[in-house]
């Protein structure tokens, strides 16, 4: 496995304020949030991006959205949210490992950016 700044986090070598967990995602709040929740989504397999991910991944990524929409339902903002998905450097990925960040709890614009 590659070694990021997530799998870090996954392994509980470096803290975070996890909010769920399974077999496949871990989700944490933002350390640096742009929003009242702001919390990040990560699969435990590392796909480095978004267009990294293969056929194999269709049902994990599927799982990784509801999973997002529970957790922004359990945070009280079920009705009122953003995901955001930034696949690569030139778009603001800082992280490569795919990545959800969930949003709520602010107006934002559109179009984003």
């Amino acid at each position: 496995m590659t070694e990021t700044l997530f799998t870090k986090i996954i392994d509980r070598e470096i803290p975070a304020d996890i909010v769920y967990e399974d077999d496949q995602c871990l989700a944490f709040r933002d350390i640096n949030p742009k929003a009242p929740m702001h919390i990040l989504v990560i699969p435990k397999k590392v796909i480095p991006k978004l267009v990294d991910a293969e056929k194999d991944d269709e049902a994990l990524l599927g799982h990784l959205m509801l999973i997002a929409g529970k957790i922004a339902a359990d945070e009280g903002y079920g009705d009122a949210f953003r995901t955001v998905i930034n696949n690569g450097e030139a778009v603001g990925q800082s992280v490569f490992h795919l990545h959800i960040h969930i949003l709520g709890g602010r107006d934002f614009m559109w179009p984003p950016g």
